[in-house]
């Protein structure tokens, strides 16, 4: 353990995946684990406790999730410098993620040396894409639809995607501290913005969107 080490919390809710991404940054010289989180309000407090260089961050978690994690550390310190490591191969969820103050995205399909480029990237104030996110932020681009990640702000993106894992307006208003009205007018106004009259139509974007496993529904 150096003092000019760069420090990282890890945020995943997977204590397994976490010690294989540690083995993974701490074989590198000059970075160290300080710390770790299974959600994203115990990432928040790890990051104000420990103040680490870096947070690598899952998106899917239980409780408060990746994204809204993101935000809360973000409007904590404007200057945090944050990864995203997730399965989420979409443009989507890039573009939100990178809306809430993440500085790179790195899906879990990307080799280890890529993760320890964009780890270096975002340490040296750059932003990082794994590539095949960066085609797909490519391909989003050409599309006609209205896409949601376009068009929804932050928040109102996290209740959609709540409401795809169907979640109920009261376990939403719950995990993102809002109202259960607040929940619902967001319910209807992410209808609107999208074009879509009924949940079954909001669902059928998402899966031409990609935002929704088929398996799942």
């Amino acid at each position: 353990m150096n003092e000019g080490d760069r420090t990282i919390l890890l945020v995943d809710d997977h204590a397994v995946v976490r010690e294989g991404y540690r083995a993974v940054l701490q074989k590198q010289l000059g970075l160290r684990v300080v710390a770790e989180a299974g959600d994203g309000a115990e990432a928040y407090r790890q990051f104000k406790a420990t103040r680490p260089d870096l947070v690598i961050m899952d998106l899917t978690m239980p409780g408060v999730s990746g994204i809204e994690g993101i935000r809360h550390i973000r409007q904590w310190d404007r200057d945090a410098r944050i990864l995203v490591f997730t399965m989420h191969q979409n443009a989507a969820f890039a573009l939100q993620a990178i809306r809430a103050g993440a500085r790179g995205y790195v899906t879990k399909m990307s080799s280890p040396e890529t993760l320890l480029r964009a780890v270096s990237e975002v340490l040296n104030g750059r932003i990082a894409l794994s590539p095949d996110i960066d085609h797909e932020l490519a391909l989003n681009r050409l599309t006609e639809e209205v896409n949601a990640a376009d068009i929804l702000s932050a928040r109102e993106f996290e209740v959609l995607s709540l409401l795809l894992a169907e979640r109920t307006t009261e376990e939403i208003a719950e995990l993102l501290h809002l109202s259960p009205k607040t929940v619902a007018n967001l319910h209807s106004l992410i209808k609107s913005k999208l074009g879509v009259a009924s949940d079954i139509e909001l669902v059928r974007l998402a899966l031409r969107q990609g935002l929704l496993n088929p398996q799942a529904t």
